[in-house]
């Protein structure tokens, strides 16, 4: 009893330090602001790099890594952390000099701009409103009720956790708005790192350093056609759900976009992509190999048992209060995302302009919360929840990041063949991916190659579209140029 107060009490005392900080930098910031939408969605403007850096990091980086990917138990998952560098790099020399020269709320405020026309807005942003509300929000409440499932051994039903984060992370998302997230997101981020790095060292030591024993495809890092990631898939589709992920996905980008000025917000990304490089393959790799080796093959269980074996009570609980905030902080940058994505994108392009952005966003925001725990379910069926988030983000994330190429790269594309190929892009993969797999297995046609398969169909889709059917020519040029 006496260690389980310790631990408790811990875990309340940082949460609510977290929470402390976060009002001190936040108290009186934003209520001069005449532009709510920018204020409640961008932070006004206001972020500095340290807090881009910090909120881009920590949205990413939540239970859904660290349990998902842990829980393949191999080497070989730190290669989705090498190749988003990559991905942060395209972001902060390519895709953000663009958002920032035609000062853009949303990514996809952008398509408007290129393609002039407002339903290409719509359509993609009500794409990647379903991918936060069908993938991303109920992933990370499941696998953050999993870990602390698994950390503390209780037995207590895993919805009943879920549904304490989705209030929670709800109630943060509707009356904080970005500002509030960016900051909390930095200080629980700091924690979580240095958290997860003991863990690191703490697991190696509980097997003295020796890996001995581990089969040797959990620990290479290139991987056979049977594995997660297969070796050639890296020079195919990896780089372009990188680019896709970080370059045009509202929830990473909207963090950048809320910088003072475009310095700034490198400076940020730039940031994010040294703690990328540097700290998180190891974390998200390293303990699940070693409990490997101490359990056996566990899959998603793998990270919050060895982090509750290990952990004495008086750190398990600074680093519960951790990932706590990661799992809030990343469902509720997915629920602002998202609700900036519907306000600015739909309801004032075709319902009203001027609406009071924060009760609509309560509305929407209530929305996807109920939606995300009905989904909890489905979530908890996956063998693995990181490759499940992975397979079915391609649904989306192709065909989009199409739209996107085409529209900073070509001028006279018209709108409707973008939007004809998005709906074909998405079925295309449904079907390759999802209903037909077993036809392609010969081929050794692995998911991240029909991703690439999937963008290669739309760009050539919509350029024989523009011409047969639009009668419009496109032409190569740059969006800068």
């Amino acid at each position: 009893m006496n260690a389980d107060f310790i631990q408790i009490s811990i875990f309340l005392l940082v949460t609510a330090a977290i929470g402390f900080l976060t009002y001190l930098q936040c108290k009186g910031k934003g209520h001069t602001k005449t532009d709510q939408t920018k204020e409640y969605f961008l932070a006004g403007g206001g972020l500095a790099w340290y807090y881009v850096a910090g909120s881009i990091t920590l949205t990413n980086l939540s239970t859904d890594q660290l349990v998902g990917m842990n829980g393949n138990q191999m080497a070989l998952l730190a290669l989705w952390e090498f190749s988003a560098v990559i991905g942060l790099f395209i972001l902060a020399k390519v895709f953000l000099p663009i958002y920032y020269q035609y000062d853009c709320t949303t990514t996809t405020e952008l398509l408007e701009k290129r393609y002039h026309n407002k339903h290409i807005r719509a359509v993609i942003s009500l794409l990647f409103f379903l991918g936060s509300a069908l993938i991303f929000c109920p992933a990370v409440i499941y696998s953050g009720s999993l870990f602390m499932q698994n950390m503390f051994n209780i037995d207590i039903p895993i919805m009943y956790i879920a549904s304490v984060f989705a209030i929670v992370g709800a109630l943060y998302a509707i009356f904080g708005g970005l500002r509030a997230v960016a900051v909390s997101d930095t200080y629980s981020g700091v924690i979580l790192l240095i958290m997860a790095v003991v863990v690191v060292f703490l697991a190696l030591n509980a097997i003295d350093y020796n890996f001995e024993g581990i089969p040797k495809e959990r620990l290479t890092l290139i991987g056979d056609n049977d594995s997660p990631i297969p070796w050639h898939t890296l020079f195919t589709g990896m780089i372009f759900i990188q680019m896709f992920y970080w370059g045009t996905n509202q929830v990473i980008t909207q963090r950048a976009m809320a910088a003072p000025n475009i310095k700034e917000a490198q400076k940020g990304v730039f940031a994010a992509a040294g703690i990328r490089l540097l700290i998180v393959p190891t974390i998200i790799v390293v303990p699940g190999i070693v409990s490997f080796k101490l359990y056996g093959d566990i899959g998603d269980a793998a990270y919050g048992t060895i982090v509750g074996d290990l952990l004495p009570n008086y750190l398990s609980g600074v680093f519960a209060a951790a990932m706590a905030a990661a799992v809030l902080t990343t469902f509720n940058s997915n629920l602002n995302s998202a609700t900036a994505l519907y306000v600015c994108d739909i309801h004032e392009a075709y319902f009203n302009k001027k609406p009071n952005v924060q009760k609509l966003s309560g509305f929407v925001t209530i929305l996807i919360t109920l939606l995300s725990l009905a989904l909890v379910l489905v979530y908890r069926e996956a063998d693995s929840i990181i490759n499940l988030i992975q397979q079915l983000y391609g649904l989306l994330s192709m065909p989009i990041l199409s739209v996107f190429i085409l529209g900073l790269v070509f001028k006279n594309v018209h709108a409707g063949a973008g939007l004809f190929s998005v709906i074909f892009g998405v079925t295309l993969y449904a079907l390759l991916s999802f209903e037909f797999s077993p036809f392609f297995a010969p081929f050794d046609l692995h998911y991240i190659h029909l991703m690439f398969v999937t963008l290669l169909s739309c760009i050539v889709l919509s350029l024989l579209l523009n011409w047969a059917v639009y009668k419009q020519k496109p032409q190569f040029q740059w969006v800068n140029s």
